[in-house]
């Protein structure tokens, strides 16, 4: 086993094995959500227009046009909900923002207050809080970490949101589809490649989560069968009654 000599190694030893990983960034929950929407919905589609018993042109347009449609909703919802997030927050900020510069004693006293009531010492929690409070930006940060659970430097961008969420739902939805494209002539082998796609995708996220990659992806491919499995026996029945 080896030793730790120094403090200077003890020190590097820590910083080696005592990273985080981000999970405030504003990129992995819309392409892993837009991905799994994206195999689901349009595995769904396409299986429950099948199901229909119609002719292999229109299975493969409704998978189309289901990538396009629900590509091109995914990046708008995921842009107006980050866009609006980000704009209560920041006007959340300005408030703070007002107040600390109206009120920079009261503001400065409140911080004291809260250091207090975690342990400090009074007198201790009011000199950190004026030496904190001396910047007004660094000040803010700290007012806004403590009582809105932000960080003012880390929101998120609208626009990575959108980019992500379309680009990750094309993706996934264009799977149940590529079968066909390559020249498959039932929807068997869409129906696999999807269900592979699900099991990767799910095994995938294991890597960022606590889930072992076969729980994760074994879930996923439980979930799309079930939706695949629901809306062609949905379509067998409505086609059969249109019929």
């Amino acid at each position: 086993m080896a030793i730790i000599e120094t403090e200077a190694t003890l020190h590097e030893a820590h910083r080696d094995n005592h990273t985080h990983r981000d999970v405030n960034g504003g990129w992995l929950r819309p392409a892993v959500f837009g991905a799994m929407d994206g195999l689901v919905s349009n595995l769904a589609l396409m299986t429950g227009v099948a199901g229909g018993a119609v002719g292999q042109q229109t299975i493969v347009l409704s998978g189309l046009a289901g990538l396009a449609a629900g590509a091109f909703s995914m990046a708008a919802g995921e842009y107006t909900s980050v866009a609006s997030q980000r704009e209560l927050v920041e006007a959340e900020l300005d408030v703070e923002r007002r107040e600390l510069r109206k009120h920079p004693k009261d503001e400065e006293a409140e911080l004291a207050s809260l250091y207090e009531s975690r342990g400090v010492e009074p007198g201790l929690a009011r000199e950190v809080a004026r030496q904190l409070s001396r910047d007004p930006e660094q000040a803010l940060e700290i007012h806004a970490r403590e009582e809105l659970g932000i960080d003012p430097g880390d929101l998120p961008s609208p626009t990575v949101a959108a980019v992500s969420s379309f680009g990750s739902f094309a993706l996934g939805a264009l799977l149940p589809v590529l079968p066909y494209l390559l020249g498959a002539g039932s929807l068997w082998p869409a129906v696999l490649v999807a269900l592979l796609g699900l099991f990767l995708c799910g095994a995938v996220v294991a890597r960022v989560t606590a889930r072992s990659w076969w729980y994760s992806g074994l879930r996923q491919l439980a979930l799309g069968g079930a939706a695949a499995g629901v809306t062609y026996a949905l379509g067998s029945l409505f086609g059969t009654a249109v019929g």
